[in-house]
């Protein structure tokens, strides 16, 4: 009998995720929850519990005698359900709530990289908008406002002026746009420069870096518009140097991880670094305790490697043999209901995937239901297609192809991802 696995999470990271742990030999089963209707299509059983009904989740993984779970979110993770799953005597990949902080406060995160020397934009955290919209004033503008606490990929705001600013600051410190998460904010420098990801399994002090990605964060070409969860990514990064990649990892992934050990919250799962290459080297941008999403879409592409077994070899103190494709690209772009990331209508009826090649591409599902037998429209990111190429031009050529074919009514993406690492 193979293994039953478990992973927890409804996006297309987690869509994702399911399909990787699906591809192994030892896998006899993977289940998400809650899932989404689009992911039944590759096999993937979905069930009904929702990622914050801790004591639900762990009762199915008692009873259908769950080897391991996979946690996808982050609202989870910050929640303490690993916690909750260990207490329970069950095994669960993902940071306990202790280190899971290094996401939910950005306060934490940034006091964290200035003990530890980890080089990150100059900031200041607020909780009154008096002092908050003075010392914007002082610093002037570009500047970056972002709430403490979790907002969906959607509390950060890139100013480029003064007014832009004193909204978002007024948004999260007088009109509570983003509740609790924003009672507290951290006002930084805007950094210039390419930015990147870089993720890494980690156990304790042990770092095992994956290939790099760069997602697009605004919402409309040339990087416009609102910021997003991610409007696609690509992997690798070309115009990001190995050395540069280094650098990061030595100066911010690996002490981030000593970091959080010598603060007694030893972080195992994934370290999601968001960065930036500016004129002085790598800087941090922020710190996620998952995958992120939409570059777990095209980074797990590029992986040769069993996941399940590296997730196993994790969990039980062994050195996980970890293998990354050393050619080619993979690219992937999110198709996204009109409105988002403001509001959008639900209900669309999507377009028949059955045409679409399987061996050549990947239709990894997010935002979307099932009615009357059809995949229709239930979130802002509906789903997102993935293609690889000898070349970057020639996987974003194949993904577009794709679009270019589908009804995609009632939805848009963006039609440049990808070019920053053509043009370079």
């Amino acid at each position: 009998m193979g293994l039953k696995l478990l992973v927890v999470g409804s996006g297309g990271r987690e869509h994702t995720i399911s399909q990787k742990l699906l591809n192994s030999p030892k896998v006899e089963q993977v289940y998400c929850a809650p899932g989404n209707a689009g992911m039944k299509l590759d096999g993937i059983e979905v069930v009904a519990i929702t990622e914050d009904d801790h004591r639900g989740l762990i009762s199915f993984a008692q009873k259908n005698n769950i080897d391991l779970t996979f946690i996808g979110p982050e609202d989870p993770l910050i929640n303490g359900i690993v916690d909750d799953f260990e207490a329970a005597g069950l095994k669960v990949f993902g940071p306990k709530k202790a280190a899971a902080l290094i996401e939910g406060s950005k306060d934490f995160a940034k006091e964290l990289m200035v003990k530890y020397q980890i080089p990150t934009a100059d900031h200041q955290t607020f909780h009154e908008y008096g002092p908050a919209i003075a010392y914007v004033k002082e610093k002037g503008a570009p500047i970056v406002i972002k709430a403490d606490g979790l907002a969906a990929g959607k509390g950060v705001v890139v100013a480029e002026t003064l007014e832009e600013a004193t909204l978002a600051l007024k948004d999260m410190l007088q009109d509570n746009k983003f509740g609790v998460s924003g009672a507290k904010v951290v006002v930084e420098e805007f950094l210039a420069g390419e930015e990147f990801s870089l993720l890494a399994f980690v156990r304790g002090t042990e770092v095992y870096p994956m290939v790099i990605a760069q997602d697009h964060k605004r919402a409309y070409e040339d990087d416009r518009g609102p910021n997003t969860g991610g409007m696609g990514a690509y992997s690798p990064v070309p115009q990001i140097s190995e050395e540069l990649v280094q650098e990061a990892l030595v100066k911010i992934v690996i002490p981030a991880a000593e970091g959080l050990v010598a603060e007694g919250r030893s972080f195992t799962g994934v370290l999601y670094a968001g960065l930036i290459a500016t004129a002085s080297g790598p800087k941090v941008i922020e710190f996620n305790a998952r995958f992120g999403d939409p570059e777990t879409q095209v980074v797990l592409q590029r992986l040769e490697s069993d996941l399940a077994m590296i997730i196993d070899d994790l969990l039980n103190d062994r050195v996980p043999s970890i293998e990354w494709q050393q050619s080619g690209y993979s690219l992937g772009v999110v198709v996204a209901a009109n409105g988002y990331p403001g509001n959008y209508k639900k209900g669309t009826v999507l377009p028949d995937f059955q045409f679409i090649d399987k061996e050549q591409f990947h239709v990894y599902f997010a935002g979307v239901a099932e009615k009357q037998e059809h995949l229709v429209t239930n979130g802002g990111r509906v789903y997102l297609v993935e293609a690889s190429g000898e070349t970057l031009q020639a996987a974003q050529k194949k993904v577009y192809q794709v679009l270019d074919q589908l009804n995609t009514e009632g939805t848009f993406y963006r039609s440049d991802i990808g070019f920053k690492g053509i043009r370079s």
